[in-house]
């Protein structure tokens, strides 16, 4: 094949989906010329939204851009996060709406408890009685509160009880170490945190609150922990420092008017990884946030009156933040939270969910879609799915292989699929179809978003029209992250030096086909350089996964002596899949017959599962350091910790 002079991309496929004419004629959005009006006049496209929200003081400005990178949004507005995702809904009528359909993963065994309908009064009255316990523990405006906690709605409650005083949260996934726990309250100056006795994980309990004990004691600033029990474990708890959170909450007073907050006030910060090993500390703002999650949760789910929506995701990430909670809560909208495990007790748990709650939307990430086209097409087959009218996918590329099974075993060929593209840092979704507007492509994110301005820059800084480079973002839009927490440098030098400080470096490759669409071919310092062509390794993967007997790949590159850089593949074959040297020998011409010779892997290693966190990402950096036979370190928070030991055992053996 003719490769790309920059960075060669395979990510083409014949088939394109047009919005069935049903769905479209009752979308949303299906006037093209919606791009068009965005483009000339953003400003007056995100003031339309953000006149949506419920103001305490109106805004004076739209955008202050006097100062790249650091732009202000709304300007002389003051606002509240939580009156707009509950007060104005519980006043307009709907405080009995379901806002989430609660399941516990021990749903069958639980009885009541074990499924919940949490309606919006009930957020508001335990939102108003959590912001008063925060404010009794010394919190207050400004004041940073951390969150370790499962998949509860008690949660959701502990981050919009900051937003109703005007404290900033710093959520800490569930299944993280209490090292991670400690470096990020410890960084941050958390005074409260807010967990757990434990999650359920597969039926059992995971201890959260013992698991920090020791970390929190080297913890000066922080003052108080409170403790929602979920698995009657009993921890240990300090007196003086230690509350129990349903004690607190059913005394504390069931009134808290919700604090003005100035446009520009931080919201929340979340950690995520950086190039180094040091997380970055990223800081939303108040009103820019939420105006860009409420128009685009909105906008790209197409979302309806009657719709029940499920964003199968952790409220640890930023898809929970903006798709489960802030988005959602805004718009009025009724939701599934699901506590657990997707193949627990079978595998075919979220798909009775589905069928349960009647679910219209679902949301997830392409490694949960890779991992049910691995079980089997008969797990979705055994349940009523036809409620479905829309699919999405986030968190990182998803191939055409994955597309298509989604689109016809879980979609029923009948659903469009929104392929969302999107960061920590962005706040909200900036390159997806609109589902009533958009032909798609599996395995393309599409166009950017109406008011989105994006771009893809060659090796010489010039804008590419068709071809590969690096994509940028080259205008200011609401939801955009405000700095680094405590780090103002480095988030300049990080995002905005690159290009000049008008022009976000969103650190991905990217191309752009002759139809105007945009493929997302994985990040820069995820390019192979094989013998002088650069290889993405999502194209790789892509390839690998295409063949029948391949269920999940991961690709690296590793120094080598001859070609600079040599690929090695991490496969996960189908059930049933015998690996071995006859499947590495089959796989390799495969990838030859679809790249060329070049990108074929110098070694394949085979494993049940690779590495991957408890959320489902596969920690590629892992791939990385096992490849290179270095230290791994503490591999316990890992889903399944014993995948390393068998790939490692591959990579010595060779060594």
């Amino acid at each position: 094949m003719t490769q790309e002079p920059e960075l060669d991309v395979l990510l083409e496929t014949e088939r394109t989906f047009p919005p069935p004419p049903a769905f479209a004629d009752a979308a949303l959005y299906n006037d093209p010329g919606v791009y068009e009006r965005a483009a000339a006049d953003p400003e007056s496209w995100w003031a339309g939204w953000a006149e949506e929200l419920d103001w305490i003081e109106p805004f004076e400005q739209v955008l202050d851009w006097s100062d790249p990178p650091h732009a202000k949004w709304f300007t002389g507005g003051r606002i509240n996060v939580s009156a707009n995702c509950l007060d104005r809904h519980v006043e307009a009528g709907n405080g009995q709406r379901i806002a989430f359909y609660w399941e516990a993963e021990d749903a069958d065994q639980a009885g009541p408890e074990g499924r919940k309908e949490i309606t919006y009064a009930w957020l508001l009255d335990q939102t108003q009685r959590f912001a008063n316990v925060l404010r009794g523990l010394g919190v207050g405006k400004g004041d940073v509160v951390g969150i370790f906690m499962p998949m509860l709605p008690e949660a959701a409650v502990a981050m919009l009880a900051c937003t109703r005083i005007g404290a900033v949260h710093n959520v800490v996934f569930g299944g993280f170490s209490a090292e991670s726990v400690k470096e990020r309250m410890e960084v941050s100056e958390a005074k409260v945190l807010v967990t757990a006795d434990a999650t359920l994980r597969r039926g059992n309990p995971v201890p959260m609150k013992s698991q920090i004990d020791s970390a929190l004691d080297e913890l000066p600033v922080m003052k108080h922990v409170v403790v929602v029990d979920r698995c009657g474990t009993g921890p240990p708890m300090k007196e003086g420092r230690d509350l129990d959170w349903a004690g607190a909450v059913a005394t504390a007073d069931p009134v808290c008017p919700p604090e003005p907050m100035d446009a520009e006030d931080p919201l929340y910060l979340l950690y995520t990884s950086g190039s180094t090993a040091k997380p970055k500390g990223i800081v939303h703002t108040t009103a820019g946030y939420l105006t860009h999650v409420t128009a685009t949760h909105r906008m790209v789910f197409d979302l309806k009156d009657d719709d029940v929506y499920w964003c199968a995701a952790d409220i640890g990430w930023v898809t929970g933040h903006s798709y489960i909670v802030y988005g959602p809560l805004a718009n009025g909208a009724t939701s599934i939270m699901y506590e657990g495990a997707p193949d627990y007790p079978e595998k075919d748990r979220w798909w009775e969910i589905v069928e349960r709650y009647r679910a219209s939307i679902l949301y997830t990430a392409p490694t949960a879609i890779r991992s049910f086209m691995k079980w089997g097409d008969e797990y979705p087959g055994r349940h009523d799915l036809s409620s479905l009218r829309l699919l999405g996918s986030v968190g990182e590329p998803i191939n055409p292989r994955a597309w298509l099974w989604y689109h016809e075993k879980i979609g029923g060929s009948r659903c469009p699929i929104v392929d969302t593209w999107w960061q920590t840092e962005t706040g909200g979704i900036m390159i997806s179809p609109l589902p009533g507007l958009t032909t798609t492509k599996p395995g393309s994110a599409t166009v950017p978003l109406p008011g989105i301005e994006a771009a893809i820059l060659d090796s010489e800084d010039k804008v590419v029209k068709v071809g590969a480079g690096t994509l940028v973002l080259t205008k200011p839009w609401p939801g955009m992250a405000r700095t680094l927490y405590r780090e103002p440098d480095r988030f300049v030098e990080t995002y905005w030096d690159r290009y000049g400080r008008d022009t976000y470096l969103v650190g991905d490759a990217a191309r752009w086909d002759e139809d105007g669409y945009i493929w997302i071919v994985g990040r820069i310092d995820d390019v192979i350089n094989v013998s002088g062509h650069r290889l993405s390794t999502m194209e790789v993967e892509s390839a690998l996964v295409s063949h029948p007997s391949v269920a999940e790949a991961a690709v690296i590159g590793v120094n080598d002596e001859d070609t600079g850089q040599a690929i090695v593949a991490f496969v996960t074959p189908r059930d049933g899949v015998e690996d071995g040297p006859e499947l590495t020998a089959e796989l390799r011409q495969h990838v030859a017959d679809r790249i060329g010779k070049l990108a074929r892997p110098r070694k394949t290693c085979f494993a049940s599962d690779l590495p991957k966190t408890r959320s489902g990402k596969i920690m590629r950096r892992l791939l990385r350091d096992i490849a290179a036979g270095k230290d791994l370190g503490d591999v316990s928070t890992l889903r399944d910790p014993g995948v390393v030991d068998s790939l490692s055992e591959q990579i010595n053996r060779d060594q």
